[in-house]
């Protein structure tokens, strides 16, 4: 049976595309020609733990965009969902990280919401509106979502374990205890009436 001319998972894909990719593109944008800059976005990154941060900083950037344009034309499905996995879940760990689920108090909800309807949308495919059903590529069910969930997990899980150093002010100036100097005059500290 042929498949329908207008199927609503086409219009539903082109939705999500439409939503995920140019929203994307914008933050990419922003982190090099927002108020900061790629300076100041570079700036942010270093305070985060990651480095090098003006490499991070500019890595970011281009995956939110490239990955941003890639959805929104509905090109290499699941490799864009991917991405966005890959920078959701960094962005998890490293600028969200112990601050809970909602966003309104810096938590990951969006960064999850994010990353699921990426996911989503590898699932889906990019429908009958888009480059890759132009080159007659189809992409879609569980595999391309298991692909996306699978290998933007394990980017972030291999740039994390790289890159990841976050300041710790507080074990870094203490001294560890095998090299602390020795107090020879120490006395025990006696209480009082003793």
């Amino acid at each position: 049976m042929s498949e329908p001319q207008h199927h609503p998972r086409d219009t539903a894909a082109l939705a999500l595309r439409a939503t995920l990719g140019p929203m994307l593109f914008v933050h990419g944008w922003n982190k090099v020609s927002g108020p900061g800059g790629l300076q100041g976005t570079t700036g942010w990154f270093e305070s985060l733990g990651l480095k090098p941060a003006a490499v991070h900083a500019r890595m970011a950037a281009g995956t939110e965009m490239a990955a941003g344009v890639a959805l929104t034309v509905g090109l290499a499905n699941p490799l864009p969902a991917a991405a966005v996995v890959g920078l959701m879940a960094v962005a998890a760990r490293t600028d969200h990280r112990g601050k809970g689920f909602f966003v309104f108090k810096g938590g990951w909800e969006y960064t999850g919401v994010v990353a699921g309807a990426a996911v989503a949308l590898a699932a889906l495919g990019h429908g009958r509106y888009s480059v890759d059903r132009l080159l007659r590529r189809r992409s879609e069910g569980p595999v391309p979502a298991l692909l996306a969930a699978g290998l933007g997990s394990a980017a972030a899980a291999a740039l994390l374990a790289l890159s990841y150093r976050p300041d710790e002010p507080a074990v870094e100036d203490a001294k560890p205890v095998e090299d602390a100097e020795p107090v020879e005059d120490a006395k025990p500290v006696e209480a009082d009436g003793e």
